[in-house]
């Protein structure tokens, strides 16, 4: 892996994508964030996975010792959230995968208001809990001695855990939130982390990526550039076939939009929720799930919401992809394929 320079810190803390290329890209408002990449170039297929790989670095670096002493910690963080033992916004549960947010936490997919991208806030202060001291000693420290990030550059840590069959839909870690890069460290067992595909329901079906990057148990993989910022990535379901999880450490921007005290949350800051039921599956792995059609709960018809509105802007510099307003500034060029996706 190449090791961390300063670049890393500046190059991109400001939301763009560091090439100077304006884009144009097409977004509606509605329960899909739909993009249409467009190519003016004609920039091949192939050319457009060189960009993406440009953009990634990965490198084993926990063994398999390691990896089990952090799995079992990841163990304890699942049974304190079914215990109920997290504030209420640091505990976030879908079918076949949970999430855990620590340090920071932010609004999102049918938690926004309002749908589209550049509407994701994070929480007031307090409303997740801290980033637990295991993750600091264990995993941040590691990454730092190894020259992967700088000291303090974490303030966000996510943890994912996949059930065989889940999977995360087409998304950017949206540029108004986070600086980059964007670094995640696996554990449990290998999958795949897919860019540039495109997501359609009832059945789950996904198309054919622009590139699969292997990602392994113990492994490091830092996103930036290109990968980060100018294409979508997803774990498909079929890429989940054993239980998996990853832990994702990012950075919050200074100027980042936060939720007003105004905005409804239904738990203060030192309030422990009730203990919640666990849902969680507990069921033994089917070797055939992550390739079953299966229905979301994110697709159920109560959960669906009309398209409200079509937004067109245009920008030749990318300084202003996202506008942290109330409306999307920005569209950019990409290659000639349309991306059908929510904002996680």
């Amino acid at each position: 892996m190449t090791p961390h320079k300063d670049e890393y810190k500046n190059k991109f803390a400001d939301g763009t994508n560091g090439n100077g290329k304006g884009r144009k890209r097409k977004f509606r408002e509605s329960e899909d964030d739909e993009f249409e990449h467009s190519d003016d170039n004609g920039e091949p297929r192939e050319n457009e996975a060189r960009l993406v790989k440009s953009g990634i670095t990965q490198k084993t670096t926990f063994t398999p010792e390691e990896c089990a002493r952090i799995e079992e910690k990841i163990d304890e963080v699942v049974s304190n959230g079914e215990a109920g033992l997290y504030r209420e916004h640091t505990v976030d549960r879908a079918p076949l995968r949970n999430k855990y947010f620590f340090g920071e936490g932010y609004t999102y997919g049918a938690q926004l208001e309002k749908r589209g991208p550049g509407q994701e806030r994070l929480y007031r202060k307090g409303q997740v809990d801290e980033i637990p001291g295991w993750v600091q000693e264990l995993v941040i420290k590691r990454l730092v001695s190894d020259g992967v990030i700088p000291e303090g550059f974490v303030n966000s840590a996510v943890i994912n855990d996949y059930q065989p069959g889940g999977c995360i839909v087409s998304h950017v870690d949206p540029l108004h939130i986070f600086a980059r890069p964007i670094v995640s460290v696996s554990f449990f067992s290998d999958s795949a982390l897919c860019f540039g595909c495109r997501f359609q329901f009832k059945p789950i079906r996904v198309s054919e990526p622009v590139l699969v990057l292997p990602v392994r148990r113990g492994s490091v993989t830092v996103l930036n550039g290109y990968a980060a910022d100018d294409i979508t990535h997803c774990i498909r379901p079929q890429d989940i076939k054993e239980r998996r999880a990853v832990i994702i450490l990012r950075k919050t921007r200074p100027d980042a939009p936060r939720l007003d005290s105004d905005s409804p949350i239904s738990s203060s800051p030192t309030e422990r929720p009730i203990p919640l039921k666990a849902k969680r599956s507990h069921r033994r792995a089917d070797p055939d799930a992550a390739h079953r059609p299966r229905v979301l709960e994110m697709d159920k018809e109560e959960n669906r919401h009309p398209s409200v509105s079509r937004h067109r802007r245009h920008s030749n510099s990318s300084e202003n992809y996202w506008r942290r307003g109330q409306e999307y500034d920005k569209h950019r060029e990409s290659s000639g394929r349309k991306v059908k996706m929510r904002r996680h």
